[in-house]
């Protein structure tokens, strides 16, 4: 094993893929949180039932949807190939993509996909640290 001493590089790369480390994991699991939440939201209250109904998905795409998130966020939180975590992460991007066109298909308001806009922005930065983590750890 080479001493840090001996080389500031290592220091300096070390550094980097902790904070990268921090960072992947700090936001994966606000977004995680997030869409657990929302999943929950789809399978037990009326009045997101109801907002189901208001953008024209049947109730089987809500329950659907609801337990595809779930499974989504337990693969996003396991050591799973990168291959399956990178169908993950497209599935996130479709769910969040569509939310936001639903909502302003029908004519809804900022406050209607806010969320989806801001869970969006937590997954683009889960997303960047995921592929710099994978890019550092196929150098080493």
């Amino acid at each position: 094993m080479e001493s840090t001493l001996q080389n500031p590089a290592l220091v300096a790369a070390k550094t980097s893929s902790k904070a990268m480390t921090a960072l992947y994991w700090s936001v994966t699991v606000l977004f995680c949180l997030q869409m657990g939440f929302t999943a929950y939201a789809q399978l037990t209250l009326p009045q997101v039932s109801e907002a189901f109904t208001h953008l024209g998905f049947p109730n089987y795409f809500r329950l659907e949807l609801s337990w595809a998130k779930l499974v989504g966020v337990v693969l996003m939180l396991a050591p799973v190939p990168a291959r399956l975590k990178e169908w993950v992460y497209a599935g996130f991007a479709i769910n969040l993509f569509s939310a936001v066109l639903a909502h302003v298909a029908v004519g809804d308001g900022a406050s209607a996909w806010g969320w989806a806009v801001a869970t969006s922005v937590l997954w683009g930065l889960s997303y960047f640290a995921w592929r710099r983590l994978q890019a550092a750890s196929s150098r080493a």
